[in-house]
């Protein structure tokens, strides 16, 4: 399936187009290899307390772009799943501090793995000079992304918005 026949200079909307396509197809990639017990949402959840241990729950609803109610109750599933610990913070009783477990960092090994050998199987098809010209386009976009997402923090932690 040929997604698009590039010019030499392609636009931004025309890779942004083909970009969403590729993202489309590993979603349905990615969902031939689940086995998940766990929603979209609840995933997020685990990806965030993955890089951010011990966040609290005003601050995980915010990063959901949730309420805190609606959050907790995401995070009561995922404790009774026994991928999610809560612990009272020591400094102030009022606060819960939320943990991914050891099940719960073993179901993102196990979920990675299975991704990555679906991905495989497609990589596999394609021609080595396409895989590494597709590492390259990636290694730049997770940079230029990445640095659009920490300007983004640093924007809205300077505009006084609130995190705790």
């Amino acid at each position: 399936m040929t997604v698009t026949s590039l010019r030499p200079r392609p636009e931004p909307a025309e890779v942004a187009r083909v970009t969403s396509t590729a993202a489309e197809l590993l979603e349905v990639l990615w969902g031939r290899a689940s086995t998940a017990p766990a929603s979209a949402s609840q995933l997020r959840v685990l990806l965030i307390l993955e890089h951010h241990d011990g966040i609290n729950l005003r601050t995980l609803a915010d990063s959901l772009a949730s309420t805190p109610p609606s959050t907790s109750r995401l995070c009561d599933r995922l404790q009774a799943a026994g991928f999610v610990e809560r612990e009272v913070s020591a400094p102030d009783r009022r606060e819960v501090r939320l943990h991914l477990s050891g099940r719960g960092r073993a179901f993102l090994a196990d979920l990675r793995l299975r991704r990555e050998q679906a991905l495989r199987t497609v990589l596999d098809q394609m021609p080595a000079a396409e895989r590494v010209a597709l590492l390259r386009g990636l290694e730049a976009f997770c940079e230029a992304a990445a640095a659009q997402i920490h300007d983004d923090s640093d924007d809205s932690r300077s505009s006084g918005s609130r995190t705790a």
